[in-house]
């Protein structure tokens, strides 16, 4: 038998977590966030990519970022070392990132992405990691996570607004330069991280293996369904407005007004689930997703557009904070790392591969049309929570 997860239920209230520090992690890391998932896309198209290769850059960043986040993870909990590990990727990440700037065919840029890939994969969950780390001591709020990841939609607005803009100035191709500044930027912050917030002793390898049990995989093909259903969204909803006829200010603004309708969950999130069941959340989102993609499949107005981006507030955000609190309900002190890992691979890293690779092949023939493919796999996610719900005892 593996280490019982506790409930974080029973963790008083009162202490403050190091969120500053989080917080400016959050705030960069979203920060470049909002230069790459609305643009780097866009830049590999106007340079002459194909649907296929595109979607070929991205499944292979993914399945790359999948493998290693789940070593570097192991390697970080098996001997307590996620802080150096953290701060050695995020550099590398960084250095790697700039092979961009010297190519722009096809194959050197895959190249490229797998080398990347590698060393990035592990940032964002490993930070995970330190969150819920600071939100299980004595006295603090786990649910109070949205409030410092609420930091990274506040940058991730900004940056986008103000890339729509320059975007419409300028060309796509002061893209990769751009994320290379700003991934410096994190790599320099990373150091400041509290040493207290990694692991005090290695953890055995049973305490690993303990958590991946049934109910935490149903949940994670769970996640992988839900994250598969966003493949055609984030992988080509900027592509798709571009031939529609909406310039790069209308497109800014679109990713912008996503992240504000997620801001209000991040902000709100203690209060949230504090009367909303994580399970419960976490159909709901998946049901909105279904809508959400539904619409943009069906309509093409700009009212429409920017009414269906309002629905991040529940498809990514309210999903999103249910994963990590879920997560954290599954694991142990010795296995957090992994399992942010584990959860941030295969929703993040295979569910949007598959998005990716599938809508790759796909959209050059059906374009849009695949939304509705999106919508059909939402579903099948929410359908799955609540197999998985009805049958194992939640945590």
């Amino acid at each position: 038998m593996g280490p019982t997860p506790r409930n974080i239920s029973t963790i008083p209230s009162g202490a403050r977590p190091p969120s500053v520090i989080l917080s400016a992690h959050y705030f960069l890391y979203f920060g470049m966030m909002g230069i790459f998932l609305p643009f780097f896309n866009l830049f590999c198209h106007n340079i002459g990519l194909s649907g296929f290769e595109i979607g070929a850059i991205n499944s292979t960043r993914t399945v790359v970022m999948v493998l290693f986040s789940i070593l570097w993870g192991a390697l970080a909990d098996r001997l307590a070392l996620r802080r150096p590990v953290f701060i050695l990727t995020s550099f590398l990440s960084a250095l790697a990132f700039g092979g961009y700037l010297f190519t722009d065919t096809f194959l050197p840029m895959l190249g490229v992405t797998v080398v990347y890939a590698l060393f990035f994969g592990p940032v964002i969950p490993f930070l995970e990691a330190f969150t819920m780390e600071a939100l299980n001591r004595p006295g603090a709020d786990p649910n109070a996570y949205g409030r410092i990841r609420a930091w990274g939609s506040l940058s991730f607005i900004g940056v986008v607004m103000v890339m729509g803009r320059v975007m419409e100035i300028s060309s796509t191709r002061l893209v990769p330069p751009l994320i290379l500044l700003a991934s410096l930027m994190l790599a320099l912050c990373t150091p400041a991280m509290p040493r207290d917030l990694s692991p005090l002793k290695p953890a055995g390898t049973s305490e690993i293996k303990s958590l991946f049990n049934r109910r935490t995989l149903g949940f994670l093909l769970a996640n992988f369904l839900m994250l598969a259903g966003h493949g055609t969204y984030y992988g080509f909803f900027s592509i798709h407005l571009e031939q529609t006829g909406y310039g790069p200010g209308f497109i800014g603004l679109a990713w912008a007004l996503a992240t504000l309708a997620e801001l209000a969950v991040m902000t709100g999130s203690s209060r949230i689930f504090k009367h909303l069941p994580i399970h419960r959340a976490l159909w709901i989102a998946c049901l909105l997703a279904a809508l959400r993609w539904v619409v943009l499949f069906a309509f093409t107005s700009p009212a429409a557009i920017l009414l269906s981006q309002l629905l991040h507030a529940a498809t990514y955000a309210l999903f999103h904070i249910a994963c990590i609190l879920y997560t954290d309900r599954l694991s142990t002190p010795g296995n957090r790392t992994v399992a942010q890992v584990a959860n941030n691979a295969v929703s993040y890293g295979l569910g949007l591969m598959a998005g990716f690779l599938v809508n790759g092949w796909l959209y050059d023939r059906y374009g849009a049309g695949l939304f509705l493919m999106s919508a059909g796999i939402s579903l099948g996610a929410a359908a799955l929570l609540f197999l998985v719900a009805s049958r194992s005892p939640r945590p």
